[in-house]
């Protein structure tokens, strides 16, 4: 399997703007295995953080953090050379990195997404198919809401669902 170079990626918000990022994770994905991680704090643009309870990320800890433009350069580097990014409900990771690269106006990455909650749905017969779920049937270790965690959780699942025959096409956004 040989779908190019990918970037699992995952955001973790402050808030409910799109632009609103405070962590991300990053998973490159070279012939069929993970290669290399990424996982950063973001300074959000407010200092008023909402779904700690979820994510457990504080003002505190973000304060001090380089923002979106700042962190952007070690991100871009390491997305570099990349054909596709690949998110489990990849429509939220997408808003989240186009609004952030327009808020800091940067050039936003041209590349297709896909996502695993479609692929998920497409060929597990699941109760559920959230990123817990699919973690628990495939059995792959999951922080979840650590956007480190959950990228690489989706960089093995989207191996898994290519490994069961899924076409990459079939989970395109």
């Amino acid at each position: 399997m040989s779908d190019g170079v990918g970037i699992a990626i995952d955001f973790e918000t402050s808030g409910r703007a799109a632009g609103s990022a405070c962590a991300v994770g990053m998973v490159r994905l070279e012939a069929g295995r993970v290669t290399e991680r990424f996982y950063a704090l973001i300074r959000p643009p407010s200092s008023r953080v909402y779904f700690t309870e979820i994510h457990g990320l504080t003002w505190a800890m973000l304060r001090d953090a380089p923002s979106f433009a700042e962190r952007w350069p070690e991100m871009a580097a390491f997305m570099a050379g990349a054909d596709w990014f690949v998110a489990h409900n990849a429509s939220f990771d997408r808003r989240v990195l186009m609004a952030c690269c327009r808020d800091a106006r940067l050039a936003e990455p041209r590349l297709p997404f896909y996502c695993t909650l479609k692929g998920a749905r497409r060929c597990l017969p699941l109760p559920s198919h959230r990123l817990s779920s699919v973690c628990a049937h495939f059995q792959i270790p999951l922080c979840h809401h650590h956007a480190g965690s959950d990228a690489e959780a989706c960089a093995e699942i989207y191996l898994r669902l290519r490994a069961l025959g899924l076409e990459q096409a079939r989970m395109k956004l």
